[in-house]
């Protein structure tokens, strides 16, 4: 097992926040291996014994949990939410909600539907989500008509957003093989709609609806069909599974492989010396 900050060990622990740790900690309340612990130490809760206010904590780090669930609509991704009907937590059996501080990878809108992540490793679930490793979703769009070249063109040379320019990396039509097999995860179906393959490699808030609205193309149906390595291919609407060992290897792995790959710079040669600029000041050229 691999070591962690003190202060994410009890947190995931489910005994307080990260920022409330540090209070025990200062207060002299956590010991480690029975001396006083210090804030920002890594341990490693398997082989050492972390305890706050005297309390051995079990070692949860081994025993994280990885769940996919096929999002119906009407559910909000939310582990708690008092003014919705109903919160993806209540769709996740028994067992998944026993574990302390589960929460979804990312989030899908109440209206749309498809793969959906859980865990209550922080760590795995920075890797898929944060847009700087790049992770892949994909969805399947559904529409009231088909899109023309013209604003296909504009999908994929971006879209102005509030939070920037959006683009959308792939933009493919679905065979109706694709559409007859994913029907069967869906409830209820609507095959009288157009549909269409987007990949992302970022997750705006409602990303994907914005960028159709502002070509006078509403989204009529959203389906989430793949995170990185993982798709959604045996799940139907509403029931959940244990990902594998392999499985959610697989996806972090997915986010390693994009951090060790850096764009080539075609400004510049690889091996091109700085300029030398004059020791004199007042000989340096203006910029």
């Amino acid at each position: 097992m691999t070591r962690e900050r003190i202060q994410k060990v009890i947190a995931n622990a489910g005994i307080a926040s990260r920022r409330s740790a540090e209070e025990l900690i200062r207060a002299g309340r956590v010991a480690v291996d029975g001396r006083s612990a210090i804030i920002g130490e890594q341990v490693d809760p398997t082989l050492q014994h972390v305890e706050v206010d005297g309390r051995v904590l079990p070692a949860v780090a081994a025993k994280r949990s990885y769940w996919a669930l096929n999002k119906p609509a009407g559910v909000v991704s939310t582990v708690r939410d008092r003014h919705a009907d109903r919160t993806v937590m209540e769709l996740l059996p028994p067992e998944a909600r026993r574990t302390a501080r589960l929460y979804p990878v990312g989030r899908l809108d109440e209206e749309s539907e498809g793969l959906l992540l859980f865990t209550d490793d922080g760590t795995w679930a920075d890797l898929l989500l944060h847009p700087r490793y790049g992770v892949e979703r994909e969805y399947v769009v559904g529409l009231d008509r088909s899109v023309t070249k013209a604003q296909k063109l504009a999908l994929r040379n971006g879209i102005a957003l509030e939070e920037g320019t959006a683009r959308i990396d792939h933009l493919d039509d679905v065979t109706t093989a694709q559409i007859r097999n994913l029907m069967l995860l869906l409830e209820p179906p609507y095959p009288e709609l157009r549909w269409y393959r987007v990949v992302l490699a970022q997750g705006w808030k409602r990303q994907i609806r914005r960028m159709f609205d502002a070509i006078d193309m509403p989204v009529r149906r959203l389906v989430r069909v793949r995170v990185g390595s993982l798709k959604l291919t045996d799940l139907s609407a509403g029931q959940a599974r244990r990902l594998t060992h392999q499985e959610m290897t697989q996806l972090a792995s997915c986010a390693r492989a994009t951090t060790t790959t850096r764009p080539e710079r075609p400004d510049r040669p690889v091996n091109a010396a700085r300029p030398r600029y004059p020791a004199s000041r007042d000989q340096r050229p203006q910029r």
